[in-house]
């Protein structure tokens, strides 16, 4: 069994996580130094060890209070879901992502679907396509009574008459089943108007907007067709969409690649321009470019997040926070167990239709023949791709299973992991180590918060943690 801790030092403070109960424990140096030697030595042997840098009655203190900590299942907890039976086969589909463009406005070096045709031409979803996929959904959800739609593409606002007509469509049909379909929507913003910044606000409960941050960070990879930079179009726009969003859910989406590896100054160029809710994240590139990002790069993105979480606390001292997506973190041990071992449920509770009508796992499949599940007119038909996916677990990976962040990456995303090395249970590596350190920077950022005074959260920490 499973049952080791994990020990850090993030924002000044020396942290411990006990990754099955989820219990976090902020620690002097002496409580710091006997974990390492707990498990495999006795009292006597570890005073021994220890002595010359501690006296022996805080030795023997801080020993007995790990020891009660394990007692309580807070410490060195074992790994009760590993053979924990889990229902595999009550699966339904709850979201959708629907391409409605493959088609792109814009020409994103890095862009994963191809600058926006997915390899296999330009074209638009027609509204009888959507229709299926929408009816599709809602036959698909069960008794599910809230379900998603994620308008994608390429650039989806190419397509915008349909997008609306599926948007009124969905609502009688879901309406109709007793169901209620929450519609999101992901832009690069180079066709934000007035009309379509009302219409997104009035209808969609999220909305995802791009953009890789400071100008020249911005154009060097996010070019439009003539090959002009972008960001002189899109920045404005977004700004205003933000401002008339209000509190309804948004953020701005960028990614970094070894051109800009001092991200954090992409972040805070976004966040300055008046945007609350960020997200610039790590690009996935397999092929040897001047943008790929590599293990020797590794070293210097780690010190970013650290550089990054410290501005973040400056910020909210200061009175100015911002959030950061990778930054978030829920220290109850988030969604249930289910979700935590099995992830994004790609390919049984997501997937995503092209303007064809195909069904692949998820977006970033879609093209892909050897991961297709079937078509609208047919239904899912490849049923041992779809089991793959469902019987894929963070156990079933030996990396995932003996990692302390098991619980709070479910094993990455099964698309990055067949990118770089061709196989979803694959875990990718350099993904990992960066996800790893997000994790450690987030729960070292919610401590602080809760330590600075947030009464609901320090009831929660009451009852999950121990300093």
């Amino acid at each position: 069994m499973n049952n080791s801790i994990h020990k850090f030092r993030q924002l000044n403070m020396l942290i411990v996580l006990d990754p099955v109960s989820g219990a976090i424990h902020v620690v002097d140096d002496i409580t710091y130094e006997i974990l390492d030697y707990f498990e495999k030595n006795k009292l006597d042997d570890i005073v021994n060890l220890l002595r010359y840098k501690f006296s022996e009655e805080d030795i023997i203190d801080a020993y007995n209070e790990i020891s009660a900590l394990k007692k309580q299942g807070l410490l060195f907890t074992e790994d009760k879901y590993r053979n924990l039976a889990i229902n595999r086969t009550n699966s339904v589909i709850k979201a959708l992502c629907l391409n409605v463009a493959h088609d792109c406005n814009l020409r994103c070096r890095y862009c994963f679907a191809s600058t926006g045709d997915f390899k296999g031409g330009r074209k638009l979803m027609s509204y009888d396509v959507g229709k299926k996929a929408i009816d599709f959904l809602i036959k698909g959800s069960g008794n599910r009574k809230v379900v998603e739609v994620d308008f994608f593409g390429g650039e989806p606002l190419m397509n915008f008459d349909v997008i609306k007509k599926l948007v009124d469509y969905g609502r009688k049909q879901s309406a109709q089943f007793g169901k209620t379909i929450k519609y999101t929507i992901t832009t690069n913003g180079v066709l934000l108007d007035d009309d379509k910044i009302k219409y997104l606000n009035e209808n969609f409960s999220n909305v995802v907007l791009s953009l890789d941050g400071r100008k020249e960070v911005n154009d060097m990879m996010r070019k439009r067709v003539d090959n002009s930079g972008s960001y002189d179009v899109i920045a404005p726009k977004i700004k205003k969409f933000v401002n008339i969003r209000g509190n309804r859910e948004y953020y701005v989406r960028g990614t970094f690649t070894a051109q800009n590896l001092d991200f954090t100054n992409d972040v805070l160029h976004i966040a300055d321009m008046g945007i609350n809710e960020v997200s610039v994240e790590p690009v996935v590139e397999k092929d040897k470019t001047d943008y790929a990002l590599n293990e020797n790069h590794l070293e210097t993105i780690l010190r970013e997040y650290d550089k990054l979480a410290e501005e973040y606390i400056k910020r909210i001292d200061e009175g100015r926070p911002f959030s950061f997506y990778h930054f978030k973190i829920s220290l109850d041990n988030g969604p249930c167990i289910r979700k935590r071992l099995q992830g994004c449920g790609a390919g049984f509770e997501y997937v995503a239709i092209t303007p064809d009508g195909d069904i692949y796992p998820c977006h970033q499949f879609v093209g892909n023949d050897e991961y297709k599940l079937g078509n609208l007119n047919t239904g899912i038909v490849n049923t041992a791709l779809q089991k793959l996916f469902l019987d894929s677990d963070i156990y079933k990976r030996k990396e995932c299973s003996e990692c302390w962040a098991r619980f709070y990456c479910s094993g990455g995303c099964y698309a990055n992991n067949y990118n770089i090395n061709g196989d979803i249970n694959k875990p990718y590596k350099l993904a990992c180590e960066m996800q790893k350190k997000r994790f450690e920077c987030a729960i070292a950022i919610k401590i602080y918060q809760i330590m600075k005074g947030d009464k609901d959260d320090k009831e929660l920490w009451r009852n999950t943690a121990s300093n």
